[in-house]
């Protein structure tokens, strides 16, 4: 006699383990703790096995019922129902390992030591905000350029720029992919005429004659006045702009004008110092009393623990009317080009960009040049702000 729901509900556990038959070898069995688990008996080369299906009531007598059917074909074909459970398991585990987070999870680790640590949290947070809440737990053998293609116009509509950057991400994801045999094509190699991102390769620097114009235009910047600061910053000591934005008030040392850049947030080999010129000291010295108690020159505006986004400096230019001809590398750039004209050591320039492999500053000679050098460079600049030609000779 077949089992019913309403007689499975009205059982009541006895002493001994009990068993009530459905037929087809399905039967519930009745333990006396109260607990009733679905059992499947079958033969296979003769030899009787019992393969637990599932327990009730998780578990209905109709499921039950489709689980014992199930499972008598894959005995017809001479295969064990538990054997195979267990195969889907194993390979339900690689999936998960498999998976575009997991492969993206193995990429940062595996390039983390080559990386400053503020481009390793940069990627990490990225992919754990933008790009792994939408195809992270997806094999990396179904992550196809159209799923990947709407997470970057999702990102772009925000942040055009952040949208290349994880583009490079997925794109390298991929290739570790490729790499470790979990996948077979690049899928964000197509995308990148698919975003309306200026390639970030356009780092013109600016003329003599264009430094004027453009102070003017920061002068009128209607920006926060973190940022407008930053780029004189950047002006001033020609450091990479990450390095600006991302900068403590403890890395400073204003008495005796320099600027410690720890190792780990510069791509020098080990820490880094800049130089700062008088004007450098005296734009610090007041930007310092204005954020108080702040930790970073630029805080980030919704979480002051942290810094600025660089992208704002990319942003504070477009509202200048320099996007798509001038980068804040550019700026770097341009002073590069002017002071590399003039007869200071190549060494002091080296050494103030931060160069890996330029000689330390423990020198005291090239300290010495390179403290001229800027201090130069800046009252340079400031010639050109008041309508002169600048200083020094052979000025381009």
């Amino acid at each position: 006699m077949k089992l019913s729901s309403t007689r499975i509900r009205f059982l009541k556990p006895r002493k001994k383990i009990s068993r009530l038959s459905d037929g087809g070898g399905l039967s519930l069995e009745v333990r006396p703790s109260g607990s009733c688990l679905w059992r499947y008996r079958y033969r296979i080369d003769g030899k009787e096995n019992v393969f637990a299906i599932g327990s009730f009531p998780e578990m209905s007598l109709k499921a039950a019922r489709e689980a014992r059917d199930e499972a008598k074909k894959l005995v017809e074909r001479g295969i064990h129902p538990a054997h195979q459970r267990r195969a889907e398991r194993d390979r339900a585990l690689r999936g998960n390992a498999d998976s575009f987070g997991a492969v993206a999870g193995e990429w940062l680790e595996a390039n983390r030591s080559r990386w400053t640590l503020r481009s390793f949290q940069q990627r990490r947070r990225l992919l754990e905000r933008d790009v792994l809440p939408h195809i992270g737990e997806l094999p990396m053998s179904e992550v196809t350029a159209g799923h990947c293609l709407a997470v970057l116009k999702r990102i772009e509509a925000r942040a055009p720029h952040t949208a290349a950057l994880a583009r490079q991400c997925v794109s390298a994801i991929s290739r570790f992919a490729i790499a470790t045999q979990r996948s077979e094509r690049d899928l964000a190699y197509s995308l990148k005429t698919m975003l309306s991102t200026a390639p970030r390769g356009r780092r013109r620097q600016l003329s003599q004659t264009e430094i004027p114009r453009f102070f003017e235009a920061l002068d009128r910047y209607p920006g926060h006045p973190h940022t407008r600061a930053a780029i004189r910053l950047l002006w001033l000591t020609l450091a990479r702009p990450k390095d600006v934005v991302s900068a403590r008030w403890e890395d400073f040392d204003l008495r005796s004008a320099n600027w410690s850049i720890p190792a780990e947030n510069t791509s020098a080999r080990g820490p880094h110092k800049v130089v700062l010129s008088r004007q450098a000291v005296e734009l610090l010295d007041g930007w310092q009393a204005a954020t108080g108690t702040a930790e970073y020159l630029v805080p980030n505006r919704l979480d002051p623990k942290r810094p600025a986004a660089q992208s704002i400096l990319i942003k504070a230019l477009t509202r200048m009317g320099y996007g798509g001809t001038l980068t804040p590398q550019g700026i770097r750039l341009t002073g590069k080009s002017i002071l590399a004209g003039q007869d200071f050591r190549r060494e002091a320039l080296e050494g103030q960009l931060g160069y890996a492999g330029a000689r330390a500053s423990s020198d005291t000679g090239l300290e010495r040049d390179r403290r001229e050098m800027m201090q130069w460079w800046a009252d340079f600049i400031d010639s050109l702000r008041a309508g002169g030609d600048g200083v020094g000779e052979n000025v381009m």
